[in-house]
């Protein structure tokens, strides 16, 4: 028995030296010479660190898919579900249906000529149509934007904050607009403001672009003067220039199912995460920062919306809460990836009270009927969190500007960069302004061609029916 052990354990020897000498003999066409243990170990280095690059790629890859996802829920069913719930029962699918409508219009809009427009190489204001038809979109990282994801990656995710952009304004005229004229204006609307102004602020060369050089660089992360303050102004304009629904303020017109809504929020804030933690555009710890300071703005206006509801009218409703926490999520979006977590809950209270204050007291005092307080929320909190991201971007959060020397420079006012806060209002200024006299002349031109709002009787019947042939509801069918 000892010896047949022996013999084994000599036979295993042979086949280690055996194995061991194949490995180090140089395969054919090769010397000697080439396969010197230095060699080995500088290829070995080498796989290893296109391992690391390719994995870290794969990762990033997969959580901007995730947050591409992530962002289009929150339009549908996200946005559909929120703006559905608050208008009355006979006009539930037609809002719903134009939230809808633009996942579908959109996306074709910015595979043909939005997306070069708004981050193509052009001027100052506006991209060039080189990538049209989305051409030289593909595998391939464009470094400028993201270097550790495809182009394809970054356009879709764009794509999805394109989206829901003018979804927002739909609340601002629900129940009294023409689908055709909806989807007409939509169309003018994303390639007159939005494409112009996500350039200016995201784009190469754009005039407001913080990354990239811009000759006022205005800090938003993910979208506070692009999105909120947009879509926002663009729904007062609206609001004006239709004219309130018939029997309003005198008719009461509470919402139909605030059910709805609340699952539509809840989709929203946990939608948001991609909407602001994706746009760090890796899965670093930015993306971290800027997920923790969404959740805790979020948290905190819920707060301070209830808070003064509770101050004002004895006590705190479902509504006014999931208005405060949509509140929150619109003011930290510009300041997600800049901010601490104590910042965000500043930032969060503020816009909470703020907006409460917008929407019960000023639109009240103005008498515009903003029917599902598009700009109360979106435009006037937008517009805070723009200019709050001023006073608390911090560079120990995200090192954005730095010196000829690579060294960091302070980025909001608390840091001793006063100058950040004039950008922050520069930045502000130009959306408001495009805005407003893009959405003025859309709609005239809208209005002038084939008219923009339903007739008194398709609004008194609802638009479920008058405009899609259908009912939300249908009580009388058989069980």
């Amino acid at each position: 028995m000892t010896r047949l052990l022996k013999v084994f354990l000599l036979l295993a020897v042979i086949c280690v030296l055996a194995i061991d000498a194949a490995a180090q003999t140089p395969a054919a066409g090769t010397t000697a010479g080439s396969n010197s243990p230095g060699d080995s170990q500088g290829t070995h280095i080498a796989r290893l660190e296109q391992a690391v690059v390719d994995a870290r790629s794969s990762g990033d890859n997969a959580w901007m898919l995730v947050c591409s996802a992530l962002v289009l829920m929150m339009t549908g069913p996200g946005l559909a579900l929120f703006y559905g719930g608050l208008v009355r029962k006979k006009n539930v699918l037609a809002t719903m249906m134009q939230s809808f409508a633009m996942m579908a219009i959109i996306t074709i809009l910015w595979a043909l000529v939005a997306y070069s427009l708004a981050f193509g190489s052009g001027n100052s204001f506006i991209g060039g149509l080189q990538n049209a038809f989305l051409r030289g979109v593909g595998a391939q990282p464009d470094t400028d934007y993201a270097a550790t994801i495809p182009l394809q990656t970054f356009m879709i995710y764009q794509l999805m904050f394109a989206i829901i952009t003018p979804a927002l304004i739909t609340g601002a005229f629900a129940e009294r607009m023409k689908f055709s004229a909806m989807s007409v204006f939509m169309i003018l609307w994303a390639l007159v403001v939005y494409a112009p102004i996500a350039h200016m602020v995201w784009g190469k060369g754009g005039f407001l672009n913080a990354a990239l050089g811009g000759r006022f660089p205005t800090l938003d992360f993910a979208g506070g003067t692009v999105v909120h303050v947009t879509s926002g102004v663009s729904a007062l304009v609206c609001a004006l220039y239709l004219g309130p629904r018939i029997g309003y303020p005198r008719q009461p017109m509470p919402p139909h199912s605030v059910v709805l809504s609340f699952i539509g929020a809840c989709l929203l804030w946990v939608g948001w995460f991609g909407f602001n933690a994706g746009s760090a555009l890796s899965a670093g710890s930015l993306a971290t920062s800027a997920f923790v300071a969404t959740h805790f703005g979020a948290a905190a206006a819920t707060l301070g919306w209830s808070a003064a509801e509770w101050w004002r009218n004895g006590k705190p409703s479902a509504l006014g809460a999931i208005s405060g926490a949509v509140a929150g999520l619109v003011a930290i979006t510009p300041a997600a990836g800049f901010v601490s977590p104590m910042s965000a809950i500043v930032i969060g209270l503020l816009a909470g009270v703020f907006c409460y204050f917008m929407v019960a007291k000023v639109k009240m005092l103005a008498g515009y009927d903003d029917s599902l307080d598009a700009f109360g929320v979106h435009g006037a909190g937008g517009t805070l969190g723009a200019i709050l991201t001023g006073i608390f971007a911090s560079s120990a959060v995200n090192p954005i500007f730095k010196d000829a020397q690579g060294n960091t420079l302070a980025s909001g006012l608390l840091e001793g960069n006063a100058h950040q806060l004039l950008n922050q209002f520069v930045g502000v200024a130009i959306a408001w302004g495009l805005a407003a006299v893009g959405t003025l002349a859309i709609l005239k031109v809208v209005d002038m061609t084939i008219g923009l709002r339903v007739s008194e009787d398709h609004e008194i019947q609802g638009l479920d029916f008058s405009q899609h042939g259908e009912e939300g509801y249908n009580w009388d069918s058989p069980a």
